[in-house]
């Protein structure tokens, strides 16, 4: 098996994504990896004033 480091090209092997390529962003330590464009989500946080 080779290994992965960022900046390689991948390819999805499995869920809504399956068969599209990416640019790898980062590998995770939990055997997961972050690739450019692939299932991106924004998760809004409201604002809390104890933490400004």
């Amino acid at each position: 098996m080779q290994k992965l480091k960022s900046g390689d090209e991948v390819i999805v092997i499995a869920g809504k994504n399956k068969g599209e390529r990416g640019k790898l962003m980062k590998v995770l330590t939990n055997g997961r990896v972050m690739v450019e464009g692939i299932n991106m989500v924004k998760k809004h946080v409201r604002p809390n004033p104890n933490e400004q």
